[in-house]
């Protein structure tokens, strides 16, 4: 089954939802990153709220999500667009620690507390519209809640979830945004409260395999949503080995006539997806002649 979100209002027009299912994109950053358990539920978890942040913008709008709690893990990078696509990557994918007494991951030692949460939104303007507050739990779900609530003034609830097959890959990813729009009744906040108390934690939905529009019948209740839109997601990278040649280039003919003389090659390797570029003497060669 191929990932996707699903956007609706429910509950009379007084609450936008989202849910995704974001398996596929999570296993492919686990198989890109070789990250172990720890490490792969705290990306997946970022990168699953992240698509559904990206998925609310518009057009060739886009965000970039910075997680840095000061933890072992180091820097949590996402960058998601109104398209469906999303990527990411941990500075230290291979951190991982013994499950907890309760029987789970310790992400919020891995992600740790003393830092901030970062949002930054191109939307076309001359400047991207940063968002930025202290990380709350390092949990990743109650810190992009803060995020919404603080930053955008948009009281909203943040559930994700990933589990983790024994031999490390992705066994299943998911979550909802749920926000409550300008006008909702006292009613209708005490309902979603409750509601929220009462359903299953997120990883049991994901662990059942409950798709997107289950999971928003489970948090809202059947029969009170009216699904809007439903959009593909996927792992997509905006490297290539084009944008490297461009880069290379860039540098002007002393650089590269130096990388011919001393090493006689050049090497990239993106961070988000792994992807590795080898530039041969005879391609900066080529290359050099573009700049004369």
């Amino acid at each position: 089954m191929n990932d996707y979100v699903v956007k609706a209002i429910a509950l009379q027009d007084q609450v936008r939802a989202y849910a995704i299912r974001s398996t596929e994109t999570v296993r492919e950053a686990q198989r890109r990153h070789d990250t172990l358990p720890t490490s792969s539920v705290a990306l997946g978890r970022s990168m699953t709220a992240g698509a559904i942040l990206g998925a609310m913008m518009k057009g060739e709008e886009k965000l970039t999500i910075k997680i840095d709690g000061g933890g072992p893990i180091g820097t949590i990078l996402v960058d998601a667009n109104a398209k469906g696509e999303v990527r990411g990557y941990v500075s230290n994918p291979r951190t991982h620690f013994e499950l907890k007494e309760s029987g789970k991951l310790d992400v919020k030692r891995a992600v740790g507390t003393n830092g901030t949460f970062s949002v930054s939104k191109d939307v076309g303007m001359n400047q991207p519209f940063v968002g930025q507050v202290p990380i709350e739990t390092g949990e990743i779900g109650e810190d992009f809640t803060s995020y919404i609530m603080n930053s955008e003034q948009t009281p909203s609830s943040v559930g994700v979830g990933v589990l983790v097959n024994a031999d490390d890959t992705i066994q299943a990813a998911g979550g909802f945004i749920i926000q409550l729009l300008p006008g909702t009744s006292e009613e209708t906040i005490q309902f979603l409260e409750d509601r929220l108390q009462q359903i299953p934690s997120i990883s049991s939905m994901v662990e059942d395999g409950l798709t997107p529009e289950k999971m928003l019948e489970e948090v809202l209740g059947a029969g009170n949503i009216s699904i809007l839109e439903i959009m593909p997601i996927h792992f997509q990278c905006q490297c290539s080995r084009e944008r490297i040649a461009s880069a290379i280039i860039s540098l002007g003919q002393q650089e590269i006539q130096d990388m011919i003389e001393e090493d006689g090659k050049a090497e990239a390797q993106c961070h988000f997806c792994n992807e590795y570029y080898l530039f041969t003497k005879d391609d900066l060669e080529q290359l050099l002649e573009k700049t004369i």
